[in-house]
């Protein structure tokens, strides 16, 4: 036993425990999963510490401005269906212009497409969550409390905020999609008799 231990490379028995912890991370995750609010509920309170600290701190406002900007970029993918109409109506333009793609529409392109996200709601809230985790962090260290005016990082936030909401909603309106399930029909065993 001790000869298989003596045979096996610092570098080894680092991967391994490394893949290890993967693993049990990974279980945790998977744990996880059906409990969406309370995730979410656990990420806002961790948000709100985070913001507490840079509150309280009065520091590390770039950290946040940059917290702020990764978040609304999550915020934006999860809005985004993961086949862009704009994008597919481009393609079959070009299609068209090469002559490879022509003939008339049929009733099979017709047919219902559910809504799939281009950034799943569980990958939306670990990024999320591992971001927030990172910013907490470099809330403790100097090097990152970079002096800054912070009136104009919020503004500057607030502004592309409402500029890209308003570009992803007017986006919306045009391709006739809603990225929520609030609001539509569902349909379970009791309607189908």
């Amino acid at each position: 036993m001790e000869n298989a231990d003596a045979d096996q490379t610092p570098f080894a028995a680092v991967t391994s425990q490394t893949s290890k912890l993967q693993r049990q991370y990974q279980t945790y995750l998977d744990k996880s999963t059906p409990f969406v609010l309370y995730r979410w509920i656990g990420t806002g309170v961790f948000l709100a510490v985070f913001f507490l600290r840079v509150f309280l701190a009065q520091g590390w406002y770039i950290v946040a401005y940059a917290l702020g900007i990764y978040l609304l970029n999550l915020f934006l993918a999860f809005l985004q269906p993961k086949f862009d109409p704009s994008v597919e109506a481009l393609d079959s333009s070009m299609d068209m212009e090469d002559g490879s793609a022509g003939g008339l529409p049929t009733k099979q392109d017709e047919e219902f497409r559910p809504f799939i996200r281009r950034l799943p709601e569980f990958k939306f809230w670990h990024a999320a969550t591992r971001a927030i985790t990172i910013a907490f962090v470099c809330t403790w260290f100097v090097v990152f409390d970079v002096p800054v005016f912070w009136p104009v990082l919020v503004m500057y936030w607030i502004i592309l905020f409402v500029l890209t909401m308003r570009k992803q909603i007017q986006h919306m309106i045009k391709y006739k999609y809603v990225p929520f399930s609030f609001g539509k029909a569902k349909y379970g065993k009791a309607s189908t008799s």
